[in-house]
């Protein structure tokens, strides 16, 4: 069942599929930024079938209230690990919540006992995107033109094109809000992409071969610079990989929490 879970300064949306769940060690799912926590439901069946699974919506996305005051994407995941009292926990992350993810790993790591990384984000890498993707992005975002900022990332970020276009182009629409009212109080977490090395724990990175060749680069950057990481190429998936081969992320983030739990 949904329920909304208190926040420093507001408040997000939350789901707990209960039980114990196998050893014990709950998943967390972070969804990325081009879609909330929806972008889940494909593999959840699978994923709850072993273990306890906690899901959110970050602050402004899906069923969450815009903020009002400042806040940090990991620090309202620490919020929601105590909410549900949760000491130690495997984080899976999309793009902005595999990002999300390394940082709370960094900052306080007894939380953390394994990481799958879906074509994760990262702070602290300035040419994640490139500079043309965002200089045609600020453009649109400062002219108001939502079907200009929707069609520039189908065409960057969903180009595999497998017949789910319109299930993404959903996703998009479902966000773009959110992307204007969290800009202004998102205080960005602490630069983590010189920090990798230090992870210490199970770790799995996919990306999407057909993702934008910037965030491809990052991606297998990422995966050389944490000790241990195993990376798994996705042929057919561009950012949205739970889309298109949802069993493959299904796998890679059931074998990573196998890992985590020894």
């Amino acid at each position: 069942m949904g329920q909304m879970v208190s926040v420093k300064g507001g408040e997000v949306w939350a789901e707990d599929s209960g039980g114990s769940g196998g050893n014990g060690l709950p998943l967390i799912l972070l969804h990325p930024g081009v879609a909330d926590s929806r972008i889940w439901d494909g593999i959840l069946p699978r994923l709850t079938e072993r273990h306890r699974v906690i899901r959110y919506d970050a602050r402004g996305y899906g069923r969450s209230p815009a903020p009002t005051a400042a806040f940090s994407l990991a620090g309202d995941l620490g919020a929601v690990l105590d909410h549900f009292r949760i000491d130690r926990a495997v984080l899976a992350g999309s793009s902005m919540g595999g990002a999300t993810a390394i940082s709370l790993a960094l900052d306080d790591p007894a939380r953390v006992a394994g990481l799958a990384l879906v074509v994760p984000g990262i702070t602290g890498r300035s040419d994640l995107l490139s500079e043309e993707f965002m200089a045609e992005f600020v453009k649109l975002a400062q002219g108001g033109d939502m079907e200009g900022l929707v069609s520039l990332l189908m065409h960057s970020s969903a180009a595999a094109g497998t017949g789910y276009d319109a299930e993404v182009r959903a996703h998009l629409l479902a966000v773009l809000p959110a992307w204007f009212a969290t800009q202004p109080h998102n205080v960005p977490d602490p630069p983590a992409f010189d920090r990798l090395g230090e992870l210490d724990v199970p770790c799995a990175l996919a990306l999407g071969e057909l993702d934008q060749p910037s965030v491809v680069r990052c991606n297998e950057e990422m995966a050389e610079r944490i000790p241990g990481c195993r990376l798994v190429r996705l042929h057919a998936s561009d950012h949205f990989p739970t889309l298109r081969e949802p069993d493959a992320v299904t796998d890679l983030i059931l074998q990573t929490h196998a890992a985590a739990a020894g």
